[in-house]
């Protein structure tokens, strides 16, 4: 069992270092995303052709195996989810790369669970979505 817990989370990593697990689309209740290596099937255009997922410069799993990493539309990415949401991908690659995928995970899990509740904080709201409680406010102008 904790063995396919673990299976499904390190799948909820993006190439690009997001923990999907955190993202509003995995979170909401309607319309639910997968993931960006779930199904193209139901994601909006944005999700199913995102220039890093389809990348075609890199065969690997990660950003970090790429010649060219950190590439512009990754450091472009970073710089929006530094400054809007207080998180960087190319922390996460980074720390994937050196720590490996458990420990990237054990931190994530720390750092993304409500300390009330035991629910998930979203990165893109700064909220837990299981009981609400409001851990930072990102900048109300910016819609993703």
């Amino acid at each position: 069992m904790v063995q396919t817990e673990s299976l499904n989370m390190n799948s909820l990593i993006a190439p690009c270092g997001m923990n999907c697990g955190i993202c509003m689309a995995y979170l909401r209740k309607k319309n639910i995303c997968p993931g960006c290596r779930g199904s193209d099937k139901d994601k909006s255009v944005s999700r199913s052709k995102c220039k890093i997922k389809n990348c075609d410069k890199s065969t690997t799993e990660f950003c970090f195996d790429c010649e060219e990493f950190p590439c512009k539309k990754l450091n472009h990415l970073d710089k929006r989810y530094r400054t809007k949401y207080r998180m960087s991908m190319i922390e996460n690659l980074i720390t994937i790369n050196n720590s490996g995928i458990r420990k990237f995970l054990e931190n994530e899990n720390r750092k993304w669970t409500c300390l009330s509740c035991g629910g998930t904080i979203c990165a893109h709201k700064g909220i837990c979505y299981n009981c609400g409680k409001i851990y930072y406010s990102v900048n109300p102008n910016h819609r993703p």
